[in-house]
């Protein structure tokens, strides 16, 4: 099809091959600028333009947003201001598209007496739409909402810029991460002095825009929290600020309490009280004052050995045994093994792998003399001195999605954003040995078989391809899940193949077969993550409904709920010894949960955006960390410090993973590269 950009054309698609348009005989342009491929309308903007779904034929034909100004009224007052807005727009994109939650400007150009405004297309549907599906959102979701939010208002306002028109139409969320994207920057304003201090246009959306915009064109940082202020009430309440207005003008702001189905915590209700305030000078005057109040206080650390912090945690902490008592306790445990499980080679498998989880918590510990009880140190065991970046490279035309690291350390795949395929490289000489071809849509997760003979593969296309490393054949196709599979785990005897969709649905496969075991239904929303621990008992999975599901890999329902993230879970992991189970969030912390009892033993914070995938390294003595931050970091696992943060990215980390030997971390990232870092240790 080729659609006509005429926007006052009532059916504007046309067969291929039509020179002019069937409806308004209006001729055809089949590539706007020779580059861009309009696919259909998006949006109609009254008389003034169109918003159109477009094709980059310059980019394998990635999606793009193509917004049009074709005004009517040549050299009247409405055009001349129409025309200041969309420049000011494209502006705007320029400088503000590096950050991943604004949208990039790729062109601005004009063409057959229109404008035309090139941007990165974001697939989500926006929050008003969310809202008509969902009715109303729950306080926890608000705050979600508003941590999403407030780092990229603080972005734009340390730039100088005022958005002026937040509200729920003009935030998106990605289908593909949840994230929140702010978009249509027609409205902001340069915080200048002129600005500051004297009465412009009106420009704003009425109950949305604070008092100052709309009566006297004032814009301040406090302005746009003000309407994020007031988009929050929407979604909390289902009643929109504009029909308050209507009926009441600025009044509701006085009384907004009153249209909550419930109370919310004392907390929160400050928080939304104060960005409500009419009058500026009571409201917020900055994005930080925001997260501060909407972030809970943080225990304390505990102090490394030997040092005193001199003040109390918040925790309440348990009196740590002593040593000798730790110790005594391991061997009665060793000893009531040898009874339970003979001398036979089973019980030495058995004792092996409970000694090793019993040494790996008594390695945390040491005597001390002045008090007789265990103190936590430093591993002694070869703790990393240094990481150097040993390689780097394009890995695919847009986005690196998922790179996975072969049982032999030796192989790298990858999949990208914008393509339907999988490569596969070798890891020492980043040269890539062949590509996969056959999915019809984005590949989301890949896998590598145990035996490091096959590779298992997830897409949007609703399909799973199970391939041939050697050969790169298909060998089977397994359908099932009626939306995108967005997660992939395989056992460690490589019998079982696990995969979670945004179906909300886990499904458990024989891999050898093909066959569809088991389908698991627990998680409300979409399921985006998978891990199964090495001894094959536990499957652990991740959704946007916040929670971690702990299964038995053999049983239909979750033996455990972990609860406790404020935010979307996008990646979960075990420790080498099963022990503990990672898990990421996109409220930018990292957990470590007890897999025996569900309990959360440590949160890490350091990342200043969402945390997107993580990994335990071989020893299990440390934890690597990707971010939308463009970060790594490095965790000693026993002190909860950082020890290595790596830089080079210059956009999200979309995947990290160590090589088998753990001296080998690889990652991915939405730069569009793969990265390959050099782990050295202390002897």
């Amino acid at each position: 099809m080729i659609c006509c950009l005429n926007p006052d054309c009532p059916n504007p698609l046309n067969p291929k091959g039509k020179k002019s348009c069937q409806t308004c005989g209006t001729t055809l342009v089949p590539l706007l600028r020779n580059r861009f491929r309009v696919i259909r309308v998006l949006s109609d903007e009254g008389g003034f333009g169109r918003t159109y779904l477009s094709e980059d034929t310059d980019k394998l034909n990635e999606l793009c947003v193509i917004k049009q100004l074709a005004p009517k009224f040549q050299g009247t007052w409405s055009q001349k201001k129409a025309m200041e807005l969309f420049a000011e727009e494209a502006k705007r994109l320029q400088e503000l598209g590096e950050h991943p939650q604004i949208p990039t400007l790729i062109a601005y150009f004009e063409q057959d007496n229109c404008l035309y405004l090139v941007q990165q297309f974001i697939n989500g549907q926006n929050l008003l739409k969310e809202l008509q599906q969902r009715k109303a959102y729950k306080p926890n979701e608000i705050q979600a909402i508003l941590l999403d939010l407030l780092p990229v208002l603080k972005f734009i306002h340390d730039r100088g810029v005022i958005h002026r028109d937040i509200k729920p139409e003009n935030l998106i969320r990605c289908r593909y991460d949840g994230r929140l994207s702010l978009i249509d920057f027609g409205s902001s304003k340069q915080l200048t002095e002129k600005v500051k201090n004297k009465s412009g246009t009106s420009i704003g959306s009425h109950g949305y825009s604070p008092l100052e915009q709309i009566r006297d064109g004032k814009a301040f940082p406090s302005s746009d929290l003000f309407s994020l202020g007031a988009t929050c009430f929407h979604l909390l309440t289902g009643v929109s600020p504009f029909q308050l207005w209507m009926e009441h003008g600025y009044g509701w702001v006085n009384n907004w309490r009153q249209y909550l189905r419930s109370p919310l915590t004392p907390e929160f209700d400050g928080v939304m009280n104060k960005l409500l305030q009419k009058d500026l000078n009571q409201r917020y005057q900055a994005a930080d004052e925001v997260i501060k109040d909407l972030l809970p206080k943080q225990p304390l650390a505990l102090p490394p050995a030997g040092q005193s912090s001199g003040k109390l945690s918040s925790v309440p902490q348990t009196k740590a045994l002593p040593f000798r008592y730790v110790l005594l306790k391991g061997l009665v445990l060793t000893c009531a093994l040898i009874l339970l499980f003979g001398f036979s080679d089973s019980w030495y498998q058995q004792y092996h792998r409970i000694q090793t989880s019993l040494l790996s918590r008594l390695k945390q510990t040491k005597h001390s003399s002045d008090t007789g009880e265990a103190v936590f140190i430093q591993p002694p065991n070869h703790p990393i001195e240094s990481i150097s970046l040993a390689n780097n490279f394009k890995a695919h035309s847009k986005y690196v999605v998922s790179v996975v690291v072969s049982p032999d350390g030796q192989t790298i795949a990858s999949s990208g954003e914008s393509e339907s395929n999988i490569k596969v490289w070798n890891l020492n000489t980043a040269q890539e040995l062949f590509t996969l071809n056959g999915h019809t849509q984005k590949v989301n997760a890949i896998a590598i078989h145990p035996n490091g003979k096959i590779l298992v593969s997830g897409s949007d296309d609703k399909t799973i391809k199970i391939w041939n490393l050697t050969t790169g054949e298909i060998i089977r196709t397994l359908e099932g899940h009626s939306d995108s599979v967005q997660a992939l785990a395989i056992s460690p005897n490589g019998k079982i193949l696990v995969s979670g969709s945004d179906d909300n649905t886990i499904k458990i496969w024989n891999l050898t077969t093909g066959k569809l075991i088991r389908t698991l239904i627990g998680h409300k929303f979409w399921v985006r993550s998978l891990a199964i621990s090495s001894d094959g008992i536990h499957l652990a999975s991740g959704s946007f409904d916040k929670t971690i599901k702990l299964w038995k890999l053999y049983q239909n329902e979750p033996a455990r709920t972990l609860i406790g993230n404020t935010n979307t879970v996008t990646s979960v992991t075990f420790s080498p010894d099963n022990t503990t189970l990672a898990s990421t969030s996109r409220d930018r912390t990292i957990k470590l949960w007890d897999v025996a009892s569900g309990e959360v033993i440590r949160t890490f914070n350091g990342h200043t955006n969402t945390v997107t995938c993580v990994a335990f390294s071989p020893d299990g003595t440390t934890l690597a960390s990707a971010s939308r931050d463009r970060t790594i970091k490095i965790w000693d696992l026993t002190t909860g410090a950082v020890i290595h943060t790596l830089e080079g990215h210059e956009n999200t980390v979309t995947s990290v993973a160590f090589t088998p030997d753990g001296q080998t971390i690889v990652s991915g990232g939405e730069d569009n590269t793969i990265k390959i870092w050099r782990v050295s240790t202390k002897n």
